[in-house]
This record gives C-alpha cells, structure tokens and sequence, in this order.
C-alpha cells in the first residue's frame, strides 16, 4: 500500500477509474439511467467541472497566497532552480490545463443543459419580453471564467515563459525584461484571483438561487 500511495500516477488514475465507475453504477443502478440519459452526462460534465475548476482555482489560489508571498522571504541564495525550473513550470502546467478543462467542460454543461446560447448572449436569446434571470446570472459567470481563461494561456503563461525560462526559449532576455514580464503575470494572476470570488458566487449559485 506504501508503494502504491508513493506514486501520485497511480494513486491519481486510481481515483478517477474509481470515480468513474462509481458514476457509472449509480446512474444506471439507482437512477435507472443509459448512456442516452442526459442526465448521465449532466452529472459526468458537473463533475468533471468541478474537478477541474478545484485543479484550476487551487493553482491559482496556491501562487497568489503562497508562492508569490513567501518566495520573496527566501534569501537568494537559497531558492536556486528548484522553484524556478522544477516547481513553477509543473504547477504551471496543471494550473493551465485546468483552466482550459474546466471551460470546455462548462461550455459543454451549459450545452446539455440547453442554455448555452441563452447564457453567454446574458439572456439575449431567450424571450425578448422576459429575459430568465438564471441565464444573465450564470452567463456572468461563465464570461467572468472565460476572461480568467484567457488571461490564464494569453497573458500569464506566456509572461511566465519570460520571467523563468521555459523550455530555455528566452536565455538571451535580460533581467529587465524578465522582471516586467514577471510582473505582467503576477498582476493578471491578482486580477484572476479578484474575478474568482463573483465568478463562483455565480456558477454555485445558479443551481440554489432559481
């Protein structure tokens, strides 16, 4: 058991095997559910947001409360290549990919739930004497994530790609630059880290609220 929780690959294809058939045995044991069922895919999309959004908005909230806080405290002499070579490139990846899986599957929800349209256009599609609370609501929600998924692969990776160093495509940039460029990300990370609050308040409250 040791070895197995050792290695995150197997402890993470694990999980998601089990959270899988987990799903599966529910929906078409006790809710009586197929393959067909859009409540099935409801509930595999929902939590297959869900998990993204915790990879995303974790990495988001681990940069801006903990790394960039504390990274500064550490003499210079002491932070070497460990954070800027191994760690902030790998929590940059899943911290990237989160973001971008947790749109698509987003998009994909508001898509089985058929208001897609209705949301992103903040209620423009639906009847123009009454436009549905809900779908202005969530549709808030949904462009505020879509602005943090921009930000995210146009503005903060690319930057971060400057101030580290990744994939050793910027040695020749100079210390300037990379600071500016460091700063440029940090400062879009904040702003990301402002919108997640409303963000949420409106993806969690669309199901309670209406």
């Amino acid at each position: 058991m040791a070895g197995f929780l050792s290695n995150i690959r197997y402890v993470a294809w694990t999980a998601l095997a089990v959270a899988i058939l987990f799903l599966i045995y529910v929906a078409f044991s006790w809710a009586q559910a197929n393959v067909n069922d859009y409540r099935f895919w409801e509930a595999a999309l929902r939590w297959g947001h869900v998990l993204t959004g915790i990879m995303w908005i974790g990495h988001l909230y681990y940069f801006n409360f903990t790394q960039i806080p504390n990274v500064p405290k550490i003499p210079e002499e002491h932070r070497g290549p460990a954070i800027s070579k191994v760690i902030a490139p790998a929590a940059l990846f899943w911290f990237r990919w989160g973001a971008m899986f947790t749109l698509i599957t987003g998009l994909l929800l508001a898509w089985n739930q058929g208001y897609l349209l209705q949301a992103l256009t903040l209620g423009a599609f639906d009847d123009p004497s009454f436009a549905v609370p809900k779908h202005i609501f969530i549709g808030i929600g949904m462009w505020l994530a879509i602005i943090m998924w921009f930000n995210v692969w146009f503005i903060i990776w690319p930057n971060q790609q400057k101030a580290l160093n990744i994939g050793d495509r910027y040695a020749s940039l100079d210390a300037p630059a990379k600071a500016a460029a460091a700063k440029t990300a940090m400062l879009f990370s904040r702003t990301n880290t402002f919108l997640s609050a409303p963000m949420l308040v409106a993806m969690t409250g669309a199901s309670t609220l209406f």
